[in-house]
């Protein structure tokens, strides 16, 4: 289950997951695409799932981190047997091409030359684009409006568009490819391998109070079978340790990044308090 959109940098994992795990265990894999709610539908869905190992998870770590703190939920990780993290997202800030900017020092000049006038468009609310608009937005003493779509896919078309102004997100890897937008940073510690020319904002002289990656792990309900998911765990660390599977992940825009499942769960933790802080701070409140 993932529950994403089809066609967003999600849905890609998932399916490229789903093929190779296969492929390693000799099994049957099908992704089922359940969205809404910033993953809360699919998410409820997996947790009250039979726990026969029949159904899994492409668990956002979002999920478990950035939704507690918004909302009364149904689920938590504690409502998971976990087979192991996955990989890190690499978000991409980029404007649309009539933007006369070319740098993010000359984007934040520009948005305090025009406060308020910029809007950039996100998967929805509280997703991982939102969180990084946010947080520019106070760590630079800016202001924008916020566009929320279902999915990045439609994000993505309305910045080509010209529809909205900027996007931070992972899934406009290809419009920059295809000199469609203008890339001004990548949301990473290290630059997109498959744009070597983008600096992180860390390189454009900036800095901003969030988590560097927004991880996926691969997860069951719980209660399934610990032969289950020692055989889920071994298939995916090895599916992780193979470059053809490493390359297509930069593709979707992640990298690899195994971890065991206990690791998976204390990164979860960790990013859980820091968005308990974190959130409140750039006006994103539960309800």
């Amino acid at each position: 289950m993932v529950p994403f959109p089809p066609g967003g940098s999600s849905d890609i994992l998932g399916r490229l997951i789903a093929e190779h795990l296969g492929k390693t265990l000799n099994a049957n894999f099908f992704v089922d695409n359940k969205p809404g709610g910033t993953t809360q539908i699919g998410t409820d869905f997996v947790a009250a799932a039979p726990p026969d190992g029949q159904t899994l998870l492409l668990g956002a770590a979002s999920s478990f981190t950035v939704l507690p703190h918004l909302r009364k939920l149904h689920y938590s990780i504690d409502s998971f047997e976990c087979a192991g993290g996955i990989a890190d997202y690499i978000a991409v800030m980029a404007v649309r091409k009539t933007l006369p900017v070319k740098s993010v020092k000359e984007f934040i000049a520009y948005a305090k030359e025009n406060p308020g006038k910029l809007s950039f468009g996100s998967a929805g609310e509280a997703s991982a684009g939102h969180v990084y608009g946010l947080t520019l937005a106070r760590d630079t003493g800016t202001k924008f409006l916020h566009v929320p779509f279902r999915g990045s896919a439609a994000a993505v078309n309305a910045l080509v568009a010209g529809e909205i102004d900027f996007i931070i997100d992972g899934a406009v890897t290809p419009m920059v490819k295809a000199d469609r937008v203008e890339p001004l940073c990548v949301m990473y510690r290290k630059r997109h391998p498959d744009l070597p020319k983008v600096p992180t904002l860390h390189e454009a002289g900036f800095d901003i109070s969030t988590s560097k990656g927004a991880g996926w792990g691969l997860l069951a309900p719980k209660g399934t079978p610990a032969s289950v998911m020692d055989k889920l765990s071994e298939g995916l660390e090895k599916v992780l340790q193979q470059k053809s599977v490493q390359d297509a992940l930069i593709r979707a825009n992640s990298i690899a990044s195994w971890q065991t499942p206990e690791q998976f769960r204390q990164a979860t933790a960790a990013d859980y308090k820091m968005n308990g802080e974190l959130l409140p701070s750039i006006g994103i409140r539960g309800s």
